[in-house]
């Protein structure tokens, strides 16, 4: 086994034990922190994958922006906020969310292992960058018009959340 490939596994395995920490265990700030190492060993992932503008846009956006939120969120309001939490849940909704968990693992499962991943280092050309790619892909080919449609309906959501806190901050 090469270096690469030991460090490309090692990063899938600390993805995977970071993202089920995220789900298990109790305490949130723990949580955010294992959230932490999940989003940066997903990057690395990225960078296995040559997608450089996507690894740089996973530590920027979600490491460096969300997550700063939710941890400051969280510790801001932690004192304020009662940890201990009873959640009930019924049987057919325990059954019902390992039904569906399968069946999103299985099709996970085969669509990673019917995937032809060869084929996929001869369309992208390695002397490019990925930004580049993006931005032609974006710009110059059938993807303008979904990227104008989808920042006018961000930019739509944008101003309704600034119209609905300024109604409230009214009454």
């Amino acid at each position: 086994m090469e270096v690469s490939e030991f460090v490309f596994y090692l990063f899938a395995l600390l993805t995977v034990v970071s993202a089920l920490a995220v789900v298990t265990l109790p305490n949130v700030v723990h949580a955010a922190f294992s959230l932490m190492v999940t989003l940066f060993s997903v990057a690395g992932l990225y960078v296995f994958l040559q997608a450089d503008f996507l690894a740089a846009t996973q530590v920027i956006v979600y490491v460096g922006g969300i997550l700063v939120l939710i941890l400051f969120g969280v510790l801001m309001t932690s004192s304020k906020l009662v940890m201990k939490v009873s959640i009930e849940v019924s049987m057919w909704q325990m059954f019902g969310g390992i039904f569906v968990s399968s069946a999103l693992l299985a099709v996970l499962l085969l669509l990673t292992f019917e995937t032809p991943w060869n084929v996929l280092s001869e369309v992208v050309d390695s002397s490019d960058s990925t930004v580049e790619q993006i931005g032609i892909a974006i710009l110059q080919k059938k993807f303008l018009l979904p990227f104008e449609v989808a920042s006018i309906i961000l930019l739509i959501a944008l101003i309704g959340a600034v119209f609905i806190s300024r109604a409230e901050e009214q009454e």
